[in-house]
């Protein structure tokens, strides 16, 4: 196919560039539908002319459907999506950013969707569906998968469609709240998972940091001991990876603490252990739910994290090597390479 491309490139370079447009419009259009020519404009940064233009061509050929509400996409629309997602892949080069991105980090599998979730929010629902659809494909019967919280792992919940064996599944948190806003609290993101999914659920009613003593007390509670073991058995973790600041500041870190994850130039977090540029663990946080050492038991675990800010944080997590799926975006994917060079 490399080889087609390349001379498609030479011969019909404007057909390329054409196809990949409205590839594009396709794209986000199912994403933000219902959504208006304007606000597409305003995304995918075309002149609004152009947008008009290309929309009209799309809805002749049945691809796009225009109503009061705003523009939605056909049954033919997700079918081009659906057929030319690969080839789009490998015109953009993102296959081959997957590749290199696979060796470097030693991963089973990556995923890399178009974008920066830095610089546009629709990226991380981009991620989410790619997640969903990557969960489509394994998930068994009777699996238990645990989800994390974070604004992430919120997009992958909005983005989750029902999946085949779901209604067999039971879907639970990793861990208790982080006290933060609720919507995204690992519990509200297991729950809206699980409905959407069509799964069962179960959820841990424990605040998240906990003291030392709390901690002991609470997981001899006989509910708390059974979810637990759910959790510490799940056959698939889904989490994020966050900078190690930013989680220190959203957890209301003491300051003695915080003190500390500078002084030992933590980049990154991840199920409440703070990571340094060389994977070493340098702090933890005490919390209820899932540990490192209970990844091994996971026939999967999908680390879902993207935008060019989050690299480092990305790399310090995949160090030791937790995770065998990174699903991230083109922005974390090319930083991540570039410093991997260096």
């Amino acid at each position: 196919m490399r080889a087609l491309i390349d001379l498609q490139k030479k011969l019909f370079p404007d057909v390329l560039d054409i196809m990949q447009r409205r590839y594009q419009l396709l794209h986000y259009i199912q994403l933000m539908q219902p959504v208006g020519r304007r606000t597409l404009s305003d995304n995918i940064e075309l002149a609004e002319r152009t947008v008009r233009s290309e929309v009209d061509y799309l809805n002749k050929m049945g691809a796009v459907e225009i109503t009061s509400r705003g523009m939605h996409l056909t049954y033919e629309g997700h079918n081009i999506l659906e057929q030319l997602a690969d080839f789009i892949k490998d015109v953009t080069g993102i296959k081959v950013l997957e590749e290199r991105l696979k060796d470097t980090l030693k991963l089973d599998h990556v995923i890399v969707v178009p974008g920066d979730s830095d610089e546009l929010d629709w990226v991380k629902h981009e991620m989410g569906k790619a997640c969903m659809e990557y969960l489509q494909k394994h998930l068994k019967p009777h699996n238990t998968v645990a989800i994390t919280g974070g604004t992430t792992m919120a997009a992958v919940a909005d983005m989750m469609t029902p999946l085949k064996d779901a209604e067999k599944c039971m879907f639970v948190p990793a861990r208790g709240g982080l006290g933060e806003r609720v919507e995204n609290q690992a519990n509200t993101i297991c729950a809206e998972m699980a409905k959407k999914a069509r799964g069962d659920y179960r959820l841990l009613y424990v605040p998240d940091p906990l003291s030392e003593s709390s901690y002991h007390t609470i997981i001899e509670e006989p509910s708390i001991k059974e979810i637990l073991n759910m959790i510490r058995n799940a056959n698939i973790v889904i989490h994020g990876v966050g900078d190690a600041m930013t989680m220190a500041e959203r957890r209301k870190t003491s300051s003695d603490q915080l003190k500390i994850i500078k002084q030992k130039k933590a980049v990154g977090e991840a199920f409440g252990y703070y990571f340094n540029q060389q994977g070493e663990i340098v702090h933890k946080v005490r919390t209820v739910g899932l540990q490192l050492e209970d990844l091994k038991y996971s026939d999967e675990v999908i680390a879902v994290a993207g935008g060019h800010t989050k690299a480092q944080a990305i790399a310090s997590y995949f160090q030791p090597g937790q995770s065998n799926v990174l699903i991230t975006d083109e922005g974390a994917a090319q930083e991540l390479l570039r410093d991997s060079s260096l």
